[in-house]
């Protein structure tokens, strides 16, 4: 692989991470200083998101699948709970979590989404976890403690509130990787994300009437976050993240993509002034080093697949 190809990979994710980091504090100001609600937020962001992917799929090599999903018996049903419970779960807890605490606190507890996942996937197989699972464990245990108390097991840093919603969304988030894969196989990501988005910004609509919302602050500033959030937050940094993994390999997109909180916090703290203590930054580093440890035990696993496999064709031949 060519230098220069990796490089540009490099960069798609970087740039994604670095866009989803920054929309999350725009969705705080939205929601905290332009009388902006969750529901309004998350509808939009689904519906339209949703809207322009399968608009896009239409232009693509794959359009005759934008239709025949819906036809296809038991995959609608799946693509119906991954729109509710994956898409929409995901997006409206990370935005409750937002409301009630703030971007960067909402993006790092999501981020334990991959701690839960290997918690499931150990239970079910039962099986002891590896070294590097305890490790990430351990990490995501100290690194969630330091956040939300800032040294203090006394007092919380943010409220209750924010922390439930913020430990449901690293659930959701849990759900939202595991439960797709047969749906992306067979569809493609593009046509399964833009109508599980439609389905789950629909859903949320029947539910709670997001428009009638009425004290919303309309001005430039809050039309150019909603437009952010919209094209910059969701379209494109999804695009550029899953293209980036023709050029590297996808444990060190995970890794890259560990840029996300880190933009989360430090635009938090810069744009909107919220204070971010030392112990909340180790917390953070504890919380983003899960990452790390899980990353590397799956290339581990890679790692010992194709050498099993090089010997099972060496012996066969």
């Amino acid at each position: 692989m060519e230098v220069s190809s990796r490089a540009r990979g490099f960069a798609m994710v970087l740039v994604a991470s670095l866009l989803w980091g920054v929309s999350g504090t725009v969705a705080q100001s939205l929601l905290q200083h332009h009388s902006f609600t969750t529901e309004w937020l998350v509808a939009a962001r689904l519906l339209l998101s949703g809207t322009l992917l399968l608009l896009l799929s239409l232009f693509g090599n794959d359009r005759q699948n934008v239709w025949r999903i819906m036809s296809s018996g038991a995959d609608v049903g799946r693509l119906f709970l991954f729109g509710i419970l994956g898409l929409l779960g995901v997006q409206y807890t990370y935005f409750a979590s937002i409301e009630m605490g703030n971007a960067a606190t909402a993006t790092l507890l999501q981020y334990l989404g991959p701690v839960f996942l290997t918690v499931y996937v150990v239970v079910r197989h039962r099986q002891l976890p590896s070294s590097a699972q305890m490790i990430a464990l351990v990490l995501a245990l100290i690194g969630t403690f330091l956040l939300i108390t800032n040294g203090r097991p006394d007092k919380l840093s943010i409220s209750a509130g924010a922390v439930v919603w913020g430990l449901a969304s690293a659930l959701a988030l849990a759900f939202y990787t595991l439960y797709p894969k047969s749906l992306l196989q067979r569809w493609g990501s593009t046509i399964v994300l833009g109508w599980a988005m439609l389905i789950g910004g629909i859903g949320l609509c029947i539910l709670t009437r997001p428009w009638q919302a009425i004290a919303i602050d309309w001005e430039i500033t809050s039309v150019l976050g909603v437009a952010f959030l919209v094209l910059f937050g969701t379209l494109i940094a999804f695009y550029l993240y899953v293209d980036s993994l023709r050029f590297i390999k996808p444990a060190e997109t995970s890794l890259l993509a560990s840029a996300e909180p880190l933009s989360a916090v430090v635009a938090t703290v810069i744009w909107l002034h919220v204070p971010f203590g030392w112990f909340e930054w180790l917390g953070a580093f504890c919380i983003i080093g899960t990452v790390f440890a899980l990353a590397q035990k799956e290339e581990t696993k890679k790692k010992q697949a194709t050498v099993e496999s090089a010997i099972e064709q060496r012996v066969s031949s």
